[in-house]
């Protein structure tokens, strides 16, 4: 190993990702096609099935639909945040959000619009990710949610915490509302989602208690 050889070839970086994603954007092959809100995505079979076992249930196992072809139609999910699951199943790199114009109402921010957005979408994406059993990418969200939690944005994330069982999101939510102030506290606890979580998820509001009792 002490001499190289200058004239040697170097090894090409690995690119399955990129191949992979060729496929999906050119949907060569392409065998089975999704209804989502309207809008027609194709996609690959054995891809899907590969890395899902949703998928795999579904396009192969006893719940299948259709022979060679189908065509399934998915509810309650828009087809951006579809795209963005399919994208991360074949190139397994987190998705970016698509580029699509917020209307700014009269007295918003426009940054607040823009977080607004990404937050719906990054909230929808890792109920996706749940539902397809897609851990990575779901751990992912998670990841993307904690670090970008405000006062705004904590009921709402706390909620999908509790309702697909983000044990560490749930814990992130927690402790930040742990260290607020009073009136932060009774801003959170005057919106919808905190009164949702009370009457569905009782049992979090006793954890977040006993966090408060420990800080006191």
């Amino acid at each position: 190993h002490d001499t190289v050889d200058a004239g040697a070839t170097e090894v090409p970086l690995p690119d399955i990702q990129q191949h992979l994603n060729h496929l999906f954007e050119t949907k060569v092959g392409a065998d089975v096609t999704f209804n989502v809100n309207g809008e027609t995505i194709a996609a690959h079979r054995c891809v899907l099935a590969a890395r899902s076992p949703v998928f795999m249930a579904q396009l192969f196992g006893p719940m299948k639909e259709g022979a060679a072809t189908c065509d399934i139609q998915i509810e309650d999910m828009e087809a951006n945040v579809f795209r963005a699951l399919l994208s991360f199943i074949y190139t397994d790199l987190f998705p970016e959000m698509e580029d699509d114009e917020a209307d700014v109402e009269e007295g918003q921010e426009a940054d607040e619009v823009v977080y607004a957005t990404w937050l719906q979408w990054m909230q929808d994406l890792l109920v996706a990710a749940d539902r397809y059993d897609i851990q990575r990418l779901k751990f992912c969200c998670e990841e993307g949610l904690s670090e970008c939690m405000d006062v705004s944005s904590v009921t709402s994330t706390l909620a999908i915490a509790e309702q697909h069982h983000c044990h560490d999101l749930k814990e992130a939510c927690l402790n930040f509302l742990r260290v607020q102030s009073s009136s932060s506290l009774q801003e959170v606890m005057s919106t919808s989602d905190w009164e949702h979580i009370t009457v569905t998820y009782p049992s979090v509001l006793n954890e977040l208690i006993a966090k408060l009792a420990a800080k006191a």
